[in-house]
């Protein structure tokens, strides 16, 4: 039978405790003529992927959600498919594995046509987001350079980051959610490399005409990350950050849980970072300070009150808020 990939063979690993399912899902794979690789120790499973540098990971689901999540918010592996595989196929081990940011979930046993369309599918995939990564790489250029327009940024997008994650921990948010949420950290703004300095950097109170070009840095910014590889979900985020409960915000005036969580959450945090920090415009608040204006601001009917209220909890649980 003829192999389904090139003459530079793709490489598969297999990680499974169970030596019959490892034999199994070898046998099949080597049909389609793969490089299989075969491990059944989950511990120190990163370095043994970053030494093998397989183009797909096929793994047991049973010790094998914590391993896919640990692999997927590696940089250095996260690029890297990783199909479950289980005896049990339900929507709640669907959800689960959603969560942990695994590409596809098979049932055991495997069947061949199966296995063999849904790996081929996903190693071509890896193959166009590795030539996309580099896409990636010069957005996150421009946002570093966008933040250095401001002198006194004090590292505002690694700050909204580590909030990100304590935050999205602290909401028990599912592993992809923050991690959307930290790739907004950095491109929520991109589209401000469209505005003048003139008015980025203007110390008085904006006209306006000028408040109205920087409203259109959301439109602007959505449509330069529209080319990021599987990171669809940051779109929203970067498009809303500056919508209002109450609709007063923009570009949409959406209202209330029109628009989108993962939004909604950024905002606060965008929002607390934003009065935390020194401005060419403005000097930066305390965090009871920031905190107080976030609750006036809520009292207007521009937050989620709910949210708001988990935010301050989270906040003044931490020891250096």
């Amino acid at each position: 039978m003829t192999p389904v990939v090139s003459v530079e063979r793709a490489k598969v690993l297999i990680i499974d405790d169970n030596p019959f399912s490892r034999m199994t899902a070898k046998d099949l794979l080597s049909l389609d003529g793969y490089e299989v690789l075969e491990v059944d120790d989950y511990s120190e499973i990163t370095s043994e992927v970053l030494e093998q540098k397989p183009d797909l990971i096929l793994l047991d689901v049973r010790s094998g959600l914590e391993t896919c999540q640990q692999l997927k918010s590696d940089e250095q592996t996260r690029l890297i498919p990783v199909i479950l595989t289980t005896v049990t196929d339900d929507q709640e081990m669907r959800y689960r594995c959603h969560q942990v940011g695994g590409d596809d979930l098979l049932l055991k046993p495997l069947k061949r046509l199966e296995l063999s369309n849904r790996v081929r599918s996903l190693i071509e995939q890896k193959k166009l987001y590795e030539g996309l990564y580099q896409i990636e790489q010069v957005l996150f250029t421009i946002a570093k350079a966008i933040e250095n327009r401001f002198p006194e940024s004090d590292n505002s997008c690694n700050r909204i980051a580590y909030l990100v994650q304590s935050f999205g921990e602290y909401l028990r948010l599912p592993f992809v959610d923050i991690q959307n949420l930290r790739y907004a950290s950095y491109l929520h703004d991109i589209g401000t490399v469209s505005i003048p300095d003139e008015i980025m950097l203007k110390k008085g109170e904006l006209t306006p005409d000028e408040r109205a070009i920087i409203q259109k840095h959301v439109l602007i910014g959505e449509e330069i990350c529209q080319s990021l590889p599987n990171r669809q979900g940051v779109l929203p985020i970067i498009r809303h950050h500056h919508e209002k409960w109450d609709g007063s915000g923009y570009p949409d005036h959406l209202k209330g849980d029109e628009i989108p969580w993962l939004a909604q959450v950024f905002q606060i945090l965008d929002i607390y970072v934003a009065l935390t920090s020194k401005r060419p415009y403005k000097e930066s608040c305390s965090s009871d300070e920031a905190l107080e204006i976030i609750q006036q601001e809520t009292e207007k009917g521009w937050r989620n009150p709910v949210l708001v209220q988990w935010f301050i909890k989270f906040i003044r649980s931490q020891s250096d808020y």
